[in-house]
């Protein structure tokens, strides 16, 4: 019931310029992103990273290193090495021109000695990170065939598989998941102050899997993911290597098919104003929205309370308001209206629709505070609420309007639906939309 948000207070990340690294990989028929687009993909969704550059010659690897500065880090670049370090292609702490020269050379007579069948794409470099407070940890993701997209976190190195210490969960994540994720593992008993070393920045952590979790969400063709080690110290996160694995997927109507439990649908929050300047903000209910609910229906009339629920609810009941609020956006939609008097949220109206079993039609919902009336904000709520059921794949919408309903009935007519009186002529309407 806890609803993972919208990282509002953090930037905004790149996900088209992220999608475009994904795609070109797919168009060269890669499944595996090189370390560089890797951590470009990382960037875009702004998780702190280790600059790198690749060199293709002895001579490009000491021009790239005089540039970054000693010492330098020295790693194989091929999409067939996961475990770089077994393969002899990573040499760390090479603090001159002589050395980088020979690292270069001795990366590659190992590589082709110990995995003759790998491609060789040259050799990435990067400054040699050195945290005397650093923890080694493991940010991952993987996919399960029935519950889609999986994040793990433990702890990292080279050691990973033989430690075994990581835990898992289903994004989306929120802060409350974060932090149960991380005292999930073994190492989360390190990342405290002990002996002489600082309390870890447990803020950049919770960021860095946060910002994970909205990866996952955004980029359905996402795969496998391993941040590893990301370093945390006192002053932050650094992922210092990754590898992402991707794959095609058919693009779907709904943009978060691929999920197990379907994150908070940030993309519908709206901005609007209303004729006399008042502005309003139109984006789908939270849990956390039953207080200010439960006052919307309150101070309706009598007579639009009984519009909307056909018969005489003075207020919402706790199993009702629950009904309202915590509600599972993959099959049902409500967005509200709300504008700000005195840095106080007020529900001015809602529109909301469900899905009905056959999968491809739905059920709505609308109602406007009294004082909204004749503004056109009923009129928008539900051109927006049609979007977002045609941007699911649904084919039409369907409700039912009371007869002496005039000023519901006028707006129906306006959006297009047509009406009809149901058989037993007990005053109600079912007017229906092809979208």
């Amino acid at each position: 019931m806890q609803m993972p948000g919208p990282l509002a207070h953090h930037l905004e990340p790149d996900i088209e310029g992220a999608r475009m690294i994904i795609e070109g990989a797919l168009q060269e028929k890669r499944k595996v992103l090189s370390e560089m687009e890797s951590k470009a993909l990382l960037s875009a969704f702004h998780i702190p990273v280790a600059q790198t550059m690749v060199a293709h010659s002895p001579n490009e690897a000491l021009l790239i290193a005089q540039q970054m500065g000693f010492p330098v880090a020295m790693k194989v670049n091929s999409p067939n090495i996961t475990h770089k370090t077994d393969a002899g292609g990573v040499l760390l702490n090479l603090i001159n021109a002589q050395a980088v020269r020979g690292a270069y050379h001795e990366i590659i007579d190992n590589v082709k000695l110990n995995r003759p069948d790998a491609i060789l794409d040259g050799i990435s470099i990067q400054p040699m990170i050195v945290k005397p407070n650093g923890r080694e940890l493991m940010v991952g993701v993987t996919n399960d065939p029935v519950f889609g997209p999986v994040i793990t976190f433990g702890a990292g190195g080279t050691t990973v598989e033989i430690m075994g210490d990581r835990s898992v969960t289903l994004p989306p994540l929120n802060s409350f998941l974060v932090k149960d994720l991380i005292q999930g593992t073994n190492v989360s008993k390190m990342l405290v102050a002990f002996r002489n070393m600082p309390p870890a920045d447990m803020d950049a952590l919770e960021s860095v899997l946060l910002r994970v979790s909205e990866m996952v969400c955004e980029l359905p063709m996402l795969m496998e993911m391993d941040i590893n080690p990301l370093i945390l110290d006192e002053n932050g996160a650094l992922a210092a290597d990754a590898r992402v694995v991707v794959e095609f997927r058919q693009p779907s109507a709904d943009r978060y098919a691929h999920m197990a439990i379907y994150p908070y649908p940030t993309h519908l929050v709206k901005n609007w104003q209303l004729a006399d300047g008042t502005d309003v903000v139109i984006r789908p209910i939270r849990p956390e929205d039953a207080v200010l609910t439960q006052e919307f229906v309150h101070n309706l009339s009598e007579e639009s309370r009984y519009s909307r629920f056909m018969n005489s609810v003075q207020e919402l009941s706790e199993s009702m308001l629950v009904r309202f609020t915590q509600i599972d956006y993959s099959r049902e939609m409500a967005l509200l209206a709300v504008t700000e008097e005195k840095d106080k949220e007020i529900e001015l109206g809602v529109a909301r629709f469900a899905i009905n079993p056959d999968g491809d039609s739905c059920e709505f919902a609308l109602v406007v505070a009294d004082s909204m009336r004749g503004k056109g904000l009923g009129n928008k709520l539900m051109t927006t609420l049609m979007d977002a059921a045609r941007s699911k794949g649904l084919k039409s919408m369907e409700g039912e309007v009371l007869k002496d309903n005039a000023g519901m009935l006028k707006l129906m007519k306006r959006l297009g639906f047509k009406y009809e009186s149901s058989p037993d002529d007990d005053g109600i309407k079912t007017v229906r939309k092809v979208l």
